[in-house]
């Protein structure tokens, strides 16, 4: 009993020290750098700050390491001249389907935007988190989505169901 006992234990420390040594280190300025230039060779940085282009998207990415804090932005329209019905879409979107990204006006623009605290930001949050501010951008005005889920029990999957509704409709009459 005392060797098998002993033997559970050796494994399962072993498992949490193998565990603890391929955990990932805290994100910091220069491993995003690193990130940052692997996804665009052409990015550029600039203490704080990194500047790059993701199928012909800008990002910029801005941290602050004193607050802990990254966001990752998308310029996508001006802000003004906006309805109402477009702002209700985009917070639609931000409740269901925008995933991790957001709408956010800011300085008289729409912005997509991936907000998360800095160390403790994962390789593949951080890629996910820029793929997603450059989908919802891509998606603007139709979509509105940051990929390919969507929390479900809000307003973007009716409204997108609509429009398939509408063309089985149409197509009612061939």
């Amino acid at each position: 009993m005392y060797r098998i006992m002993l033997s559970f234990i050796t494994v399962a420390f072993t498992t949490v020290v193998s565990y603890a040594q391929e955990a990932e280190k805290p994100m910091t300025l220069e491993r995003m750098g690193e990130i940052v230039f692997s996804l665009d060779e052409a990015a550029q940085s600039n203490q704080n700050m990194f500047q790059m282009t993701v199928q012909d998207i800008p990002v910029l990415i801005v941290t602050d390491v004193q607050a802990d804090r990254m966001r990752a932005m998308v310029p996508i329209r001006s802000a003004e001249g906006m309805t109402q019905e477009e702002i209700t879409r985009v917070m639609q979107a931000n409740f269901d389907t925008a995933l991790d990204a957001r709408y956010a006006i800011a300085q008289g623009r729409l912005w997509g935007v991936y907000i998360h605290p800095l160390s403790p930001l994962k390789k593949d949050q951080f890629i996910s988190g820029i793929g997603q501010a450059v989908n919802i951008a891509k998606t603007y005005g139709t979509l509105y989505t940051g990929g390919s889920l969507n929390f479900g029990a809000g307003d973007s999957v009716p409204l997108q169901r609509q429009l398939i509704d509408d063309l089985l409709k149409k197509g009612d009459a061939i």
